[in-house]
């Protein structure tokens, strides 16, 4: 898999991607990615990427020229392009899952006001959203859907069951909770179902604590 990520901030998208798993994932040659600054496309003495809203309105708009040019520059057939925007839609481990099967992406991080909506009308192929709130740019959340993408590519992680056993791989159910040595610590102990050594009865007990923790934290993903 191939993802580049076109951003003002290259710095900030790269950061979290250069250590632990998403480290060893490019080091083995399950993902090349490459964060890509917008203004080396942008022309002109002073090389703008941004200007005033049509219409008038609060802030700046990422021009539509350099973003044409870089996306027709990376976009390869089997490309999908991807707009990081709070307009966009809730990015879900389901999500995930389905642009882990894809083999290039490219991920466009919105700036200012976000960006002139040629560029989604033409280029764009995806609007993701991480959550309902605003960043300052993009560039965080493609780190964030990077890294969820990435740890689904097979030999990403250490065990593969780790992608399968976790909050989300059910996406109505949190995970249950787990506990690790020593077995008593300051009087709290390790519940004595997960010390007994009968996997049934361990599966059943995961099954209740994972509907108790939904219920308490996540009630909403019940009534989906």
């Amino acid at each position: 898999m191939r993802i580049d990520i076109l951003t003002l901030f290259p710095e900030i998208a790269m950061a979290p991607l250069g250590e632990s798993m998403m480290k060893r994932a490019r080091e083995a040659g399950l993902v090349e990615v490459q964060a890509h600054d917008l203004r080396d496309w942008a022309t002109g003495k002073h090389r703008k990427t941004d200007d005033y809203l049509c219409g008038g309105g609060q802030g700046m708009l990422l021009k539509p020229e350099p973003i044409f040019a870089a996306i027709e520059e990376l976009r390869k057939e089997e490309t999908q392009v991807i707009l990081l925007t709070p307009q966009g839609q809730v990015f879900k481990q389901a999500k995930a899952l389905e642009l882990s099967g894809e083999k290039h992406l490219i991920f466009l991080c919105g700036h200012y006001e976000g960006v002139d909506h040629r560029v989604i009308e033409e280029l764009v192929d995806l609007e993701l959203s991480i959550g309902d709130y605003v960043l300052t740019n993009g560039a965080i959340a493609a780190a964030v859907v990077t890294d969820a993408v990435v740890r689904l590519l097979p030999g990403a992680l250490g065990d593969a069951r780790s992608a399968v056993d976790e909050s989300f791989s059910d996406p109505n159910l949190l995970e249950a909770p787990a506990y690790t040595k020593p077995i008593e610590f300051r009087g709290l102990k390790v519940p004595d179902i997960l010390l007994s050594g009968h996997h049934a009865k361990i599966e059943e007990w995961k099954a209740e604590m994972s509907i108790k923790r939904t219920k308490e934290n996540r009630p909403d993903l019940l009534e989906e």
